[in-house]
């Protein structure tokens, strides 16, 4: 299963106390491949050393160079398909090219894709996801 984890599902799933961790934990087990581009991955780059610290990044990152279940996509077409947030584009663009089976994100700007016919792009929630990889739904606690 070839999938684009958009930049919070990622960042969520990276910490050991977090309900979306089982979705890194997948990633390790080979669960899935993860597609990713150089402009996404300088994006996790960015967003994790912010909220984790440098040297998260960098483990992550690295990481990334080590495992087989990683596929550095190539894009050669800018679909420019989510105008509200153009910045989410680059996931969009990396799913078509690498011809994903979908794109893991809660952001309310991917839910234009349910309505694009073509190019046909998939986006499932980090729980939908979850329950793929693992058979279970992540247990919440209550605030």
């Amino acid at each position: 299963m070839k999938v684009v984890l958009d930049t919070n599902v990622l960042l969520v799933s990276i910490s050991r106390r977090s309900v979306y961790h089982p979705i890194f934990e997948a990633f390790e087990l080979k669960r899935y491949d993860l597609l990713v581009t150089t402009d996404i991955l300088a994006e996790y780059e960015e967003v994790i050393a912010g909220e984790m610290g440098e040297d998260a990044a960098s483990a992550v990152l690295d990481g990334f160079q080590l495992v087989p279940n990683i596929a550095f996509v190539t894009k050669y077409f800018n679909w420019r398909l989510i105008t509200a947030d153009p910045d989410d584009d680059k996931f969009v663009d990396c799913a078509v090219a690498g011809n994903a089976d979908f794109i893991v994100s809660d952001d309310r700007h991917f839910r234009v894709l349910d309505k694009i016919s073509f190019p046909k792009v998939r986006v499932i929630s980090a729980d939908d996801f979850m329950e793929i990889v693992t058979g279970q739904r992540p247990v919440k606690k209550a605030p």
